[in-house]
């Protein structure tokens, strides 16, 4: 292949903790890696052969980045995919193609995706600004309660809000945005989708996510879903019909909504490693960021069953703590069997950022579970 043991790059554009367990493989593997990150102290920074400190969106930086590597990736979608496309122009191998991040970066561009392709999800409308959905609003087009989402920079919660009111519009960000259907949800859950640069795809197990009622951030990971084998079914064929739609290269996490009435709904998609995989390193033959490096270099693709069940529990900065963090407890949790902790590295803690997860394993998935419970009650991430 040549990029073991040789002077042969990969690029990762983002140092973040995603950056830094996709260094796991390329360290393991002997694979040289470049980090651009705005930030000096990235996690990712420690684990790679080169760091370049620079803003991901700023043109000029993501391109002179790009034309010193062979392969360039992403962990974080809120990239400069201008310079992307140029970089492909130039013969550098982005993946996933710049055309995926730009559609994927997009909600709205993203959701009308999905309707072009035929891909059931919940029902939308597009607007150019906040006035303009509080016309639409006001004229009776759009009634209470909806979802708003910016037609950007969301992330972990942020750029997502139920309006129930005239006065929740009140509080959003201005900008072109949609209203979506609040759907009558039964239970979050997703599939991981892998596809190489030849084409070969797998599909790791659907995945049962339970989110934090106030931040809107995943809380725990349930791996495999809670879920009938019907429904496991129909989410996988339609994650691999998101797959085959978008013809990314690497991983795409693929957010679905089972309803009461038993349908599955696309929500949204991540075109990178992501927190709903994370269980993977520890409870699957293949672990997400392995999966993501093999298929970049379009090695056969891993195994992506489970080993074991497995249960992630993100690790977040507790309310009202701001400064240089303190994992309280941590000697506790440790004593306790099948608990795999994964600290970031990030110096400074803040409310709900995220810090680490925790795994943990089992044989049975819902005595994994109490695990999980008894581990989130126990730890706490504090300010010193």
């Amino acid at each position: 292949m040549g990029y073991f043991s040789t002077t042969r790059t990969i690029g990762i554009l983002g140092g973040g903790q995603l950056g830094k367990m996709l260094l796991n493989t390329t360290r393991q593997w002997d694979i040289q890696t470049h980090i651009l990150d705005s930030n000096a102290q990235a996690p990712a920074r420690i684990g790679c052969n080169t760091f370049v400190q620079g803003d991901l969106m700023d043109y000029q930086t993501v391109v002179d980045f790009g034309k010193n590597v062979d392969i360039l990736t992403i962990e974080i979608e809120n990239v400069n995919a201008s310079a992307l496309a140029h970089l492909e122009e130039q013969g550098v191998r982005v993946y996933p193609q710049a055309n995926v991040i730009q559609t994927i970066q997009n909600k709205c561009l993203q959701k009308e995706f999905y309707k072009k392709n035929n891909i059931p999800t919940a029902p939308f409308q597009l607007f150019k600004s906040i006035e303009a959905l509080k016309d639409a609003v006001a004229r009776g087009w759009v009634s209470f309660p909806f979802v708003w989402k910016s037609e950007s920079m969301g992330y972990d919660g942020y750029g997502v809000k139920i309006i129930r009111s005239n006065q929740d519009l009140e509080t959003v960000n201005e900008g072109p945005c949609m209203a979506e259907d609040l759907v009558n949800i039964e239970k979050e859950i997703g599939v991981i989708m892998c596809r190489s640069v030849s084409g070969e795809t797998v599909n790791y197990p659907s995945v049962e996510m339970e989110f934090h009622p106030t931040a809107n951030q995943v809380e725990y990971v349930l791996s495999p879903a809670r879920i009938s084998k019907t429904v496991e079914k129909k989410a996988q064929e339609v994650a691999r019909k998101v797959s085959q739609a978008y013809q990314h290269v690497g991983l795409l996490a693929v957010e679905l909504f089972l309803t009461k009435e038993g349908e599955i709904w696309v929500n949204e998609v991540a075109p990178r490693p992501h927190n709903s995989g994370h269980y993977s390193i520890e409870a699957s033959y293949t672990s997400q960021f392995e999966q993501h490096i093999r298929a970049l270099l379009d090695l056969p693709l891993g195994n992506p069953e489970n080993k074991v069940s497995g249960v992630m529990v993100n690790l977040v900065g507790a309310p009202n703590h701001k400064g240089p963090v303190h994992y309280k407890n941590m000697e506790h949790i440790l004593a306790i069997e099948g608990v795999c902790p994964h600290i970031y590295g990030k110096k400074e803690t803040r409310p709900f950022r995220k810090m680490g997860h925790i795994t943990i394993v089992n044989k049975d998935l819902e005595t994994a579970r109490q695990i999980a419970e008894q581990v989130k009650e126990t730890i706490e991430v504090i300010s010193k």
